[in-house]
C-alpha cells in the first residue's frame, strides 16, 4: 500500500524542517510527502527542496483557507491509496510507518488515529501542557491516549484516512478548531469505523506558552457546543465538568474556606495530578507546572463552553455570527 503524508503549514518553515528531517529516518519508505503551504507570508519551499533527494516530496502553495481545506487540497492531489495527516509542529519517530503498516495489515480500518507524546527536547512548559492534554485525569484519555469514553476520535495532528473514506465523506470542514471531531462524526455516519493505533505515536509540540495554551483550549470549549448542535446525540454530561469545576472554584473563592469538603476535593484532585505527572515525567518542576496547566485548561475550556452555550443554545444565535473567527471562508 502506498501512503501519502499530508502536511498543511502556515508560516512555520522551522517546524517543517524538523518534521521532514524526522521523516528521513523512517525504517519503511512506502510513502510520499505533500507539503501544503496555506498562503504563508514566510514560505517553506526552500526547506522542502533541501529534502527532495531524501524524500519523495511535493510542495504546493495555495491561498489561505485554513488547515481543514488545506488538508483536503493535499488529499485531492495526492497519489497514495491511504492518507496520513500530520500537523507541522510534530516530530515523527523512526518506526512510525512500520507501526502503521503492521496495524493496517492486521486490523484494517478506513480511519485511524495515534497518540502524541512530549519529546525529550521539548521545553518544560510544552511537557506540562502535553501532560494536561493527554492525561486520563484531565481529558479522560480522549485526545489520543485511550478509548475510555467511547469511540475513538482521531485528531488531525496524527490521523490516517483511506482514499475511499475521504472521497465518500468529503474531508474536513471550514471550522477551526473542531474540524477533526466533526470529520470523525461524519465518518461514523457514513458507515466507516475509526480506531486507535497506540503504536503509531508522534511527538507533538502543541502551544509553547501558557497564554497561547489558554487561547487554544478556550476555542476547544466554544466549538464543542457547535459540534453538539451539528451532530445530535454527541453531547455528553462530562463536557460540562470544566465549567462546573470553574464556577465552583470561583464561588468557593468568593465565600472563602466555608466549604471545607470542596477544598479538600480540589486539593486531593490536584495532588493526584501532581503525582501522576511525576510518575510519567519523573520531573518535579514539570509536575508542579502540570497543576497550573491543568487549571488553565479547565478554566479556559469551561469559560469557552459556557459562553458558547449562552450564545448558541440560550440566545439562539447562529454559530457563524456568534463566533465568526472560528470559520474560514
Amino acid at each position: 500500500m502506498k501512503f501519502s503524508l499530508i502536511i498543511p503549514v502556515y508560516n512555520r518553515p522551522d517546524e517543517i524542517d524538523e518534521l521532514l528531517e524526522s521523516l528521513t529516518q523512517q525504517t519503511e519508505k512506502n510513502f510520499d510527502v505533500y507539503v501544503i503551504e496555506d498562503g504563508s507570508s514566510v514560505p517553506c519551499e526552500a526547506v522542502c527542496k533541501k529534502y527532495e533527494h531524501q524524500l519523495e516530496i511535493h510542495y504546493h502553495f495555495k491561498s489561505n483557507s485554513g488547515p481543514g481545506p488545506s488538508r483536503n487540497h493535499g488529499m485531492d492531489i495526492a497519489q497514495g491509496d491511504y492518507f496520513i495527516i500530520f500537523d507541522s509542529d510534530c516530530l515523527i519517530p523512526a518506526g512510525y510507518m512500520a507501526a502503521v503498516n503492521r496495524f493496517l495489515d492486521k486490523n484494517y480500518v478506513d480511519c485511524f488515529g495515534g497518540p502524541d507524546a512530549a519529546h525529550e527536547s521539548f521545553s518544560d512548559v510544552q511537557k506540562a501542557i502535553n501532560y494536561s492534554m493527554t492525561s486520563f485525569f484531565t481529558t479522560g484519555g480522549i485526545r489520543g491516549g485511550g478509548e475510555k469514553l467511547g469511540k475513538f476520535q482521531p485528531r488531525s495532528f496524527n490521523m490516517g484516512i483511506s482514499r475511499k473514506c475521504y472521497k465518500q465523506v468529503g474531508g474536513y470542514g471550514k471550522i477551526h478548531p473542531g474540524e477533526d471531531p466533526d470529520l470523525s462524526f461524519r465518518i461514523w455516519n457514513a458507515g466507516f469505523d475509526t480506531a486507535l493505533n497506540k503504536d503509531a505515536h508522534v511527538y507533538h509540540k502543541r502551544r509553547i506558552d501558557f497564554q497561547k495554551f489558554s487561547k487554544q483550549v478556550y476555542k476547544f470549549g466554544v466549538v464543542r457546543v457547535i459540534l453538539n448542535k451539528w451532530h445530535q446525540g454527541s453531547a455528553k454530561l462530562t463536557y460540562w465538568f470544566p465549567t462546573v469545576f470553574s464556577l465552583g472554584l470561583v464561588f468557593a473563592i468568593i465565600i472563602g474556606y466555608k466549604i471545607p469538603l470542596f477544598w479538600f476535593l480540589v486539593d486531593a484532585y490536584f495532588l493526584l495530578i501532581f503525582f501522576d505527572a511525576l510518575i510519567k515525567t519523573k520531573n518535579v518542576k514539570i509536575s508542579f507546572m502540570a497543576i497550573f496547566t491543568s487549571l488553565i485548561q479547565f478554566v479556559a475550556y469551561g469559560y469557552g463552553f459556557l459562553k458558547s452555550q449562552v450564545k448558541i443554545n440560550l440566545l439562539k444565535q447562529n454559530e457563524h455570527k456568534a463566533f465568526p473567527g472560528f470559520f474560514f471562508k
